[in-house]
């Protein structure tokens, strides 16, 4: 409802203002709308028709300019309004069509818009005019700028403005103060937690039973009547409105949901059946469908003061509701994000009826547009409305409409643990028009999107990545460009495992500094001095396993599968970059198999509480997966060296019979023979047969998640434990090697450093030194890399080359000029990696998890030396 308020002008006014919407100043030149601009609000939310002038003709003034600075003008006011930002135009606005336009861009953008006129007289605002050195215009404008104004205060609530403020002569206009008002469903203040309760439908006996269950004591009125309840842990309940209608007792449901809203144990939206309700209370005429004539017959046998009380309070719903700072949106029949915390008619329709077509189906009911498939928003959205036969979450959003009154169940959501509750229909109350279970299996959004093998680009929310993505995570905001995005799609579209297996990808790992030790490239020193410098205290040094990095996501049975990934498969293992570990899926099977077994005589099922499980971890033999690789690229330059070095040793031995000087040349070959059989040496030892999964290793370094937890909260000697308990119940996974150590200890830092020596004499890759305590504890000082490897000079031949210890060759590589960018990758993948495995632990959409999945991908494209 519109209203102009108006008083004595001696009186100070507190003029309350939309904290997101328009603000419109009215008044003529001379009034002071920039200077009561400027005292009441950021210059950033004021948008002024002589700045916008300046803009487009370097002259405030240039009334020839004023077309295309009204443009700029409705464009920045368009913009501001559609992020949600408050914005105060100053303009003269004293005709109604300037007006109409701004009130028209604030519908658009489903905000509220305000007037707040600024009346003075002609003689005042003539003689501010004639003040300024910069106004040359006559005073037969003000007169015609105030006959528009006299003639604008009869008729600007009629405009759309949602309320008008008029402050009349200087001093009200000095002595005026604002006051920024919530929009009204913003209650984001309001945490929780919270219980979220479905459609109703007069089945009050069936809510008392769900109230039980979910832990409230009801209070009875003097007549045993539920009037409210309250949770002893003070949580609140949540109706998503349609209280009313087709069950036994509507007015039984309404008390009890009243009393509760009015003790604060309680928080109601709207239904498009409270909204009906509220027309027929009012006198409207309407035709008493759908249940309504049972709610009515019933409210006549309840007193004139008690339907009175119905009428008030359905009368006040607000459409729908936005808290916990944002993250939970509660609408009967949803909403989409652009929606969200807005107040409009299209809104308000929405949030009641949801978005339809105008035609019906077969069952004469709505055909309602599929909103949710396409939501992608922050908030998760909790609605009801259209009537399923089982409550699932589908992109952030759930429907708790599970047909009580038509015999099927009511259920209530626990947020923000996102725990179902729901109780049975007592029995069939209203038969429904279209039948409640579906004919065949499946039938809602939900259950389509979970039942394709091969997920689209656009079901696991990429689409958007085209151009580039900008992932926000809980340790800043990680940017990935347009380029890398594309690439990392095309690799996820054609080669990956299917996405729905895809919680997670690995971390590129950053070497540690460089040595200062002579002849050394990397040693353990520079590790251990790099984390003493970012105040971790104790390492763990691990042996480095020389396989490839692996990612097992098991399932303790097809039942956990099916829920939660994959139907029909039992797990997975994929690499880094999500393509299968194993071409052959047979052998990929047998692996599974295998890993789950070892789980499950681990006792991890149990222990964890979970159904399913993501490990990662290495998979040796390195000649698993490169086979290839060590073939073209390693075993050729062997054989091509034992070919060409002899030859070249004997013709030089031939040279130096006949007298040529090239003892040179002859110790350079010799010294480059061994170093060749140094190369050939170290990529045989990572090399073996394999048959199927026999002699293949798997080698676990950190539990990744299970159902509904991720644990990077774990410090690592837990991750190592339960490595080490797997490994002594399967011959398939290998344990790891680890010593504890205080970076702050010189000796205990030297004695690592021996056994790193005794690793890789031994032909071991190395060790990674890794923090002890887990990735959030470390948060809270500062992230640090998760880890950092330390490569043994052996190693490090199949890396840089045969001969890159050759002294000028490795006084070139200690330089390392890529190294900070390789540090600064690997923790922006490991931010990615958290965050992705922080959203899957919340139960968020696949594609809130895939935008940090992909980001980690796009980023594996960036150009980094590789050999670091």
């Amino acid at each position: 409802m519109s209203e102009i308020e108006t008083t004595e002008p001696a009186e100070p006014r507190v003029l309350s203002v939309p904290r997101m919407g328009l603000v419109v100043l009215v008044g003529v030149s001379g009034a002071g709308k920039s200077t009561f601009a400027a005292r009441h609000f950021l210059p950033t939310q004021v948008v002024s028709s002589d700045h916008c002038r300046g803009v487009v003709s370097d002259d405030p003034n240039d009334q020839a300019a004023s077309a295309d600075a009204f443009k700029l003008l409705h464009t920045i006011v368009d913009i501001r309004l559609r992020r949600g930002l408050l914005t105060v135009v100053d303009a003269t606005n004293v005709q109604r069509g300037a007006r109409e336009q701004l009130v028209r861009i604030a519908k658009d953008n489903n905000v509220l818009s305000t007037a707040i006129v600024l009346d003075v007289t002609e003689s005042v605002a003539v003689r501010r005019n004639r003040e300024r050195p910069d106004r040359s215009f006559g005073d037969h404008v003000i007169r015609r700028q105030r006959r528009d104004l006299k003639s604008s205060l009869k008729r600007l609530t009629r405009e759309g403005f949602r309320k008008v403020h008029v402050l009349r002569g200087p001093e009200e206009i000095d002595a005026a103060t604002i006051e920024l008002e919530r929009a009204w469903p913003d209650r984001t203040e309001l945490t929780g937690p919270f219980d979220i309760i479905g459609d109703v439908h007069g089945c009050r006996a069936e809510l008392e039973e769900l109230l039980g269950d979910l832990g409230y004591a009801l209070t009875r009125d003097d007549e045993g009547r539920p009037v409210g309840a309250r949770h002893p842990q003070g949580r609140t309940a949540v109706f998503v409105g349609d209280l009313v209608d087709r069950g036994p007792d509507s007015p039984g449901v309404l008390r009890l949901a009243m009393g509760m809203v009015a003790d604060g144990d309680a928080l109601c939206v709207p239904g498009n059946h409270e909204n009906k309700l509220v027309r027929v209370l009012k006198g409207a005429k309407a035709q008493l469908t759908h249940g309504l004539a049972e709610t009515m017959e019933q409210l006549g046998r309840e007193s004139e003061e008690f339907r009175a009380r119905v009428l008030e309070f359905c009368d006040g719903l607000v459409s729908h509701l936005v808290l916990d700072e944002g993250r939970l949106v509660v609408a009967h029949a949803g909403l989409k994000e652009e929606y969200h915390g807005r107040a409009s008619g299209r809104v308000r329709s929405f949030a009641l009826y949801g978005d339809t077509t105008g035609e019906t189906d077969e069952y004469g009911l709505p055909v309602r547009l599929p909103w949710a498939r396409d939501y992608r928003g922050r908030a998760a959205v909790v609605y009801g409305h259209v009537p399923t036969h089982k409550a699932e979450w589908l992109n952030n959003t759930i429907c708790l409409d599970t047909g009580c009154v038509f015999g099927g169940r009511l259920t209530a959501l626990r947020y923000p643990e996102r725990e179902l509750v729901d109780v049975a229909a007592h029995r069939v109350w209203y038969e429904p028009t279209r039948p409640l279970v579906p004919e065949t299996p499946g039938g809602g959004a939900a259950d389509e999107a979970r039942s394709k093998h091969t997920l689209d680009i656009t079901d696991v929310g990429v689409g958007d990545f085209r151009s580039g993505t900008h992932v926000d995570t809980e340790h800043g905001a990680v940017r990935a460009d347009g380029g890398s995005t594309l690439a990392a799609l095309e690799v996820m579209s054609r080669f990956a495992v299917d996405p729905r297996w895809l919680l997670y990808l690995p971390p590129t790992m950053a070497p540690a500094p460089t040595a200062t030790e002579p002849g050394l490239l990397e040693h353990p020193a520079e590790a251990f001095a790099a984390y003493r410098g970012s105040g971790i205290g104790q390492v763990v040094c691990e042996e480095k396993h020389m396989g490839s990095r692996a990612v097992a996501v098991l399932c303790r049975d097809e039942t956990a599968a099916e829920r939660r990934f994959v139907p029909g498969e039992l797990g997975t293992v994929y690499t880094r970059t999500g393509r299968p570990f194993f071409a052959d899926p047979a052998l990929q099977a047998e692996v599974v198999d295998q890993l789950r077994e070892a789980v499950g005589a681990a006792g991890l099922w149990d222990r964890l509480g979970t159904d399913w499980v993501a490990l990662d971890g290495e998979m040796l033999p390195w000649s698993a997966k490169a086979r290839s690789l060590i073939r073209e690229q390693y075993a050729s330059v062997g054989a091509a060296a034992r070919a060409a070095l002899p030859a070249a040793g004997a013709a030089l031995a031939a040279a130096a019979g006949r007298g040529v000087d090239v003892a040179h040349l002859a110790a350079t070959v010799e010294r480059r023979t061994g170093q060749m059989e140094e190369f050939s040496r170290v990529y045989r030892r990572y090399s073996w047969d394999t048959d199927g999964a026999a002699g293949l290793q798997y080698a676990p370094f950190m539990v990744l998640a299970s159902e509904g937890r991720e644990y990077t909260d774990a410090d690592h000697l837990w991750h190592m434990g339960v490595a080490e308990r797997l490994a002594e119940v399967s011959g398939l996974v290998r344990s790891t090697r680890y010593l504890v150590v205080d970076t702050t200890d010189p000796d205990a830092c030297a004695a690592a450093a021996g056994w790193w020596w005794e690793l890789v004499s031994a032909g071991g890759e190395g060790m990674v030194v890794k923090p002890v305590l887990g990735a959030r504890a470390r948060a809270r000082k500062g992230l640090a890399q998760p880890g950092l490897k330390v490569r043994g000079p052996d190693y490090l031949r199949i890396i840089y080359g045969p001969d890159y210890t050759e002294p000028e060759r490795l006084e070139a590589l200690k330089e390392r000029r890529s190294l900070g960018r390789k540090t600064g990758l690997a923790m922006r993948e490991h931010k990615l990696g958290l965050e992705a495995l922080a959203r899957h632990a919340r139960g968020e959409p696949l594609w809130r998890v895939h935008e940090a999945v992909f980001a980690v991908l796009a980023l594996e494209s960036e150009p980094v030396d590789p050999r670091l």
